[in-house]
């Protein structure tokens, strides 16, 4: 494969996993970069219909968006893209699945968005099993896991963000990204309409996505913003 790719994954419905996805993989292909979403949520297919009214409302011909059923379909979809696109970002789905082992596996970095609650975080310690089995399965084959959390819908100053980023990392041993996303109307308002936040009014929102942009380009070691 020659693509990096970008997995996002959670088993906690309304995480922010669609539209993290959706959010990169807009602001990847707006720096320049050939950029193919798999939305692997199928049927709720949230990336897709947000790809359907991307072409209405701003059609990007170096973003090209796929749709797989089952494990078996990404993997095929992912190997046959890599060869075409500079980026792959995979919108894993909602349960533990043989697709969100394939996602884990395929990635190059795996992102794990997750809300300062402790219902997400305790549905996210469920994932962690998930994740060393994908470990396990990675390294009979030379792969190397790397995940990471992004904090999503954060809202500072509050007494959960204080605590919980710091209290959760015996629960949930991965590394968490600096940047943090915060609790923004202009993320499902983006949404809603096939953008991002990159191309909404929101300058904060704008700031958060292009930091993490930067800094996922720094692990994958690609300008990405």
């Amino acid at each position: 494969m020659t693509a990096r790719i970008i997995g996002v994954v959670q088993v906690k419905g309304g995480a922010g996993r669609s539209t993290l996805a959706t959010n990169l993989a807009g602001a990847i292909a707006a720096s320049g970069r050939k950029v193919a979403l798999i939305d692997a949520d199928m049927p709720q297919g949230t990336a897709a219909s947000w790809a359907a009214m991307r072409e209405q409302n701003r059609p990007t011909a170096n973003l090209t968006v796929e749709t797989s059923t089952d494990h078996e379909t990404l993997v095929k979809a992912a190997r046959t893209l890599a060869e075409k696109c500079d980026v792959i970002v995979i919108d894993g789905p909602p349960r533990i699945a043989e697709t969100t082992r394939a996602a884990l596996i395929l990635s190059d970095v795996c992102l794990i968005p997750l809300g300062t609650s402790a219902a997400e975080i305790w549905a996210t310690s469920d994932l962690m099993r998930t994740i060393e089995e994908a470990r396990e399965a990675g390294k009979r084959v030379g792969k190397t896991i790397d995940a990471r959390i992004v904090w999503n819908r954060y809202r500072a100053g509050t007494t959960a963000a204080k605590e919980l980023p710091e209290a959760v990392k015996d629960q949930l041993p991965i590394k968490a990204l600096q940047t943090r996303l915060g609790f923004r109307v202009a993320y499902s308002d983006a949404l809603a309409e096939g953008l991002t936040v990159a191309e909404w009014s929101d300058r904060a929102a704008r700031d958060e996505l292009g930091a993490l942009c930067v800094e996922i380009g720094k692990i994958l070691r690609m300008k990405i913003a």
